[in-house]
């Protein structure tokens, strides 16, 4: 019974590393074995017909393809400057909030305030910041309704009839 025992154990370690051998699964990397997390984790963004680079052992590739139309277009997340919180902004700016608060306040002139001796001159000035800014808004709104990607459009070179 020990014999057969034995014998069996020699025949499966002489038939185990060969069957090992003849598998296709590919082997575990250095970094499955250690357990460690990658020391490396680099994202690459491809164009055109580029191919992603191969990773070495001690990092990960993540690659994303660009599509072409956006390819020299300037990022989404850099496109429009977000307002400056005002907790954000230089004391240069907080002065000039407090000064022009001041001024409205006190009705002193250029101000378009009721109140004060030459609060009434400053109306233009305020009607044509309105003006300007609703402009900017107005700009803000019709650039967001512009639709990302126009590539279903065909533009012909000829003059329409």
């Amino acid at each position: 019974m020990v014999r057969s025992l034995v014998l069996s154990a020699a025949v499966l370690a002489a038939v185990a590393p060969a069957g090992a051998m003849a598998q296709s699964e590919p082997q575990p990397s250095a970094q499955a074995e250690t357990g460690q997390p990658p020391q490396r984790i680099r994202q690459v963004t491809l164009t055109g017909e580029e191919k992603c680079p191969t990773a070495a052992s001690d990092e990960i590739v993540v690659c994303s393809r660009l599509d072409p139309n956006e390819q020299f277009r300037v990022p989404k997340a850099l496109r429009q400057a977000p307002e400056v919180p005002a907790q954000n902004q230089s004391w240069i700016n907080r002065a000039a909030t407090v000064d022009r608060v001041g001024r409205v306040a006190g009705g002193l002139p250029n101000t378009c305030s009721p109140v004060g001796t030459g609060g009434q001159s400053g109306c233009g000035i305020v009607a044509g910041q309105a003006w300007a800014a609703e402009r900017r808004q107005a700009q803000r709104e019709a650039e967001a309704a512009i639709p990302e990607s126009r590539t279903d459009i065909e533009l012909d070179d000829e003059p329409q009839r």
